[in-house]
């Protein structure tokens, strides 16, 4: 694809964005746009390139904060922006090589907007050396092997979903982690198929979830399409964020490593769970729960969800997972939980808003199991595995030099 038929996503508000959320757009069009990455493959191509971007500003900053993986050499007055361009621009052409059109495009013209001169070379110099830290960090990391997830037959076991039957994502399991050690985390699993918890749980999602629910609002179903939009909603509330506070090229490049960084070591640690218990999506349980052993759920054979289930084992749930990750960052970056932003969606065709990042899990959670792709048990415990593993990578990585 040339440089003229791509599209970069729009900044969702009217301020100009800065050299950090500008190459954040242009990745965002490299990921998602162009080579169509999951959300799950996303995460380590923004966590790539973001970290990069992080370890170039701070170094340039005076090395204020501990870098990421290293803080070369920098000189007072070199320029910020070409070194974020650099490490953006090389760290995105390495993942994306066949975009290397694109992307030169797009770096030329950020440094034609620098003025030639030692501050543009310092820059360059210092975005040249995190870039190449960050991709001999993640050269063979795991990424896109031929792992497979478990498949079985007896109730209660994964097995691939329609409407495609595919075997996809299992290689974030076993993906390098960027931080802390994801194989320390567990989550209590799901309850048995014969008990309450799970036929309770199993009869919500089928009454709520339904392609076809009678009983679910015209706002849960919008929140149910909103939230599921692939051109995640998390994305433009970061870069929303970001502009409606101001913050500048080092800060926002700390804000966004923090939350990618957070986000991409939480869903190894959600993908190894997912390996591990191997649970059956509700598309596969509710026209099967007559071999469950539960009286209390009957099989629909009829029955489909809102929206196309994940090719994944279910629980527990990778966007309860992310978005826990997500906020938790942002609600430490920020210090406070009260922050108002709001996102566009191109699948619901809605914008909605928030005013707190509790208030927004917590309808993310609900919208999983409106969408009739997870049980509630799963969100649950997505959501308190993204918090926990957030918190704990947050505590090793981006805190201020020498604490």
């Amino acid at each position: 694809m040339t440089a003229l038929s791509v599209t970069t996503p729009a900044v969702s508000t009217a301020a100009a964005p800065n050299a950090v959320i500008t190459w954040n757009l242009h990745a965002q069009t490299a990921i998602y746009e162009v080579a169509k990455q999951s959300p799950t493959a996303a995460s380590r191509s923004f966590a790539i390139a973001q970290a990069a971007v992080y370890d170039a500003v701070n170094a340039i900053a005076g090395k204020p904060y501990e870098p990421y993986l290293i803080a070369p050499r920098s000189r007072p007055g070199d320029s910020a922006p070409a070194a974020v361009a650099t490490a953006a621009y090389r760290t995105l052409a390495w993942l994306f090589p066949a975009q290397s059109d694109f992307l030169r495009t797009k770096y030329e013209e950020s440094l034609a907007a620098i003025p030639d001169g030692p501050s543009k070379r310092g820059g360059i110099v210092v975005g040249q050396a995190t870039a190449t830290a960050m991709i001999n960090a993640r050269r063979n990391d795991g990424a896109f092997s031929d792992a497979t997830w478990p498949v079985g037959t007896a109730p209660g076991q994964w097995r691939p979903t329609p409407p495609g039957f595919l075997q996809v994502g299992a290689w974030y399991a076993t993906l390098k982690p960027f931080v802390i050690s994801p194989s320390d985390y567990r989550t209590p699993g799901p309850p048995p198929l014969t008990s309450a918890a799970y036929a309770r749980d199993l009869n919500e999602v089928k009454t709520l979830g339904s392609a076809t629910s009678k009983t679910r609002t015209p706002d849960q179903t919008e929140a149910a399409i909103w939230w599921d939009d692939p051109r995640l909603v998390e994305w433009s509330i970061k870069r929303q964020l970001a502009t409606t506070h101001r913050l500048g090229t080092l800060q926002t490049a700390r804000m966004f490593a923090m939350v990618d960084l957070a986000a991409a070591d939480t869903l190894i640690a959600c993908y190894q769970a997912k390996k591990r218990w191997s649970y059956w999506r509700p598309v596969t349980a509710i026209p099967l729960a007559d071999t469950d052993g539960n009286p209390a759920t009957d099989a629909d054979p009829a029955w489909t969800p809102l929206r196309t289930t994940a090719p994944s084992p279910e629980y527990p749930s990778g966007h309860a997972c992310f978005t826990a990750a997500t906020t938790t960052a942002l609600r430490k970056y920020f210090g406070r939980d009260d922050l108002s932003f709001s996102a566009d969606s191109t699948d619901s065709g809605t914008t909605r808003h928030y005013r707190s990042l509790a208030k927004a899990t917590a309808e993310l959670n609900e919208a999983r199991v409106w969408a009739g792709v997870h049980y509630r048990f799963a969100t649950t415990d997505g959501h308190r595995l993204g918090t926990t593993v957030a918190r704990d990578v947050l505590d090793d990585a981006f805190g201020p030099r020498g604490n």
